[in-house]
């Protein structure tokens, strides 16, 4: 690329997924949020370095986000040079923050709290009004502790993104050096899927759209307990120690499925168990998966290919009070596996995101006008996350990282890691759609499903 081409903005339509999540957005879901808990005080100007070199390296990072009233269509806007500036909060304006979102009566760590209110923070609320689609925020909380925010449009930032972001961050504020992964946006997810690979006969096209309306109606959904008031994103961890870990993915691979179908079943058996239904009674629920397709697209992509390139698979499960976690984790995960060695994740790509564009215009097709369209959320793959020095000398003592979903989405949304050996899910719900007291409960009740799942033959 010349010099003379660096000074103009580079311009691209979004694609069809990128076009959902900039009709998501604006409802609350789809803000991608990584928050850094600090010991030690951030050199801003290192920081400031480190996060524009980052600009330069990714274009997606440096682009905003425009709307043309004309023909209705997204497009990004990609600026020749970064210009990316941390927001400082100082103690008086962070405690005031804190004050504002703290629950006496279920109290979360601070930095727990920063990261909602960053989740709840929408400069794409109006389309009408272009919006960089990354931001910083240093917030202090004490003269010790401090948070680091990093704020993203998840069209231009999946999960994937979001971990390679992070370790990008932290090698250059180490002192390291990000390589220049990219030099040009990354095309669409559509554009790269391999040639007849989401291939779909029209009727065939119509009948699976049609199966998907009809079905939405016989979904059953955790209980909503304010349906009526305006709602934001809030998160629940949950969290298990090295040892239960250990036996519990030793559990999923000595049965041939992934961490995540554990998870699924998990959180489909508290959901029911929460409801108090009497003798076996079952109802169905939806679990929607989340695929990185990055390794299976043409071009092949790696992890430091910025943009959203997850596809999502939905499936649908019978539950009663019966039900043991492993049979429950086998049919979640066969199901989805079926699905997705059929290619539905390609196939009904185009077929998911139409259902979610009508569900995003007219929520009263939605129970309660809720805008759930499944009960749970997972991703396929686990992020495995091992310390290093790096950390201490960074003075990193925790961090988080998750996206909204208090527009259109699932009751709770499963973002985990397994760090250090230990897992870590952030379980994000719209709120008070659900309360911080019923999805405490609910988290708390999977954690000893999983546990005792040891104990089952």
């Amino acid at each position: 690329m010349s010099d003379s081409d660096a000074q103009e903005p580079m311009a691209r339509r979004v694609g069809g997924t990128e076009l959902s999540w900039c009709k998501a957005v604006p409802s609350g879901t789809g803000i991608t949020v990584l928050a850094l808990l600090l010991s030690k005080p951030p050199n801003i100007p290192t920081l400031q370095s480190a996060l524009r070199h980052l600009q330069i390296c990714h274009p997606i990072l440096r682009s905003t986000l425009h709307f043309d009233p004309l023909t209705a269509a997204f497009s990004y806007i990609t600026l020749p040079s970064p210009s990316l500036q941390i927001h400082l909060f100082d103690l008086p304006s962070t405690l005031t923050i804190l004050n504002e979102n703290s629950n006496n009566n279920n109290p979360i760590p601070p930095h727990q709290y920063i990261l909602e209110h960053e989740m709840n923070i929408n400069p794409w609320s109006s389309p009408t009004d272009d919006a960089v689609l990354f931001y910083a925020s240093v917030y202090t909380l004490s003269e010790m502790k401090w948070v680091l925010v990093l704020r993203l449009h998840t069209s231009a930032c999946d999960r994937t993104s979001a971990v390679a972001l992070l370790r990008e961050v932290l090698e250059v504020m180490s002192g390291g050096e990000a390589e220049n992964y990219k030099e040009e946006m990354g095309a669409p997810i559509e554009e790269c899927v391999p040639a007849g690979k989401n291939n779909k006969p029209f009727w065939a096209r119509g009948m699976d759209v049609v199966g998907y309306s009809l079905n939405s109606f016989r979904l059953a959904h955790l209980n909503f307990v304010d349906a009526n008031s305006a709602r934001c994103s809030q998160v629940m961890r949950l969290q298990m120690n090295s040892g239960d870990t250990f036996k519990l993915l030793e559990g999923c691979k000595s049965r041939g499925i992934k961490l995540c179908g554990a998870l699924a079943a998990a959180g489909l058996i508290a959901a029911h168990v929460s409801k108090d239904l009497p003798g076996n009674q079952s109802q169905k629920y939806a679990v929607v998966t989340l695929v990185d397709c990055r390794s299976i697209l043409d071009p092949v992509l790696n992890s430091h290919s910025f943009g959203f390139y997850h596809s999502a698979i939905l499936n649908t499960h019978d539950i009663n009070g019966g039900d043991e976690l492993w049979e429950v984790a086998n049919r979640c995960y066969t199901s989805f596996a079926n699905a997705k060695n059929n290619g539905k994740h390609f196939t009904d790509m185009g077929d998911l995101n139409f259902l979610m564009g009508k569900a995003i215009d007219n929520p009263g097709l939605t129970p309660s006008a809720s805008s759930r369209t499944a009960c749970i959320s997972v991703f396929e793959d686990n992020v495995i996350d091992e310390s290093s020095p790096m950390l201490g000398e960074l003075g990193i003592d925790d961090y988080i990282g998750c996206a909204s979903a208090h527009g259109i989405g699932p009751s709770l949304a499963l973002f985990h890691t397994i760090r250090d050996g230990r897992l870590d899910c952030a379980c994000v719900y719209p709120s008070p759609l659900h309360s911080r007291e019923q999805i405490q409960k609910l988290t708390d009740d999977m954690k000893i499903i999983l546990v005792n799942s040891f104990e089952e033959s």
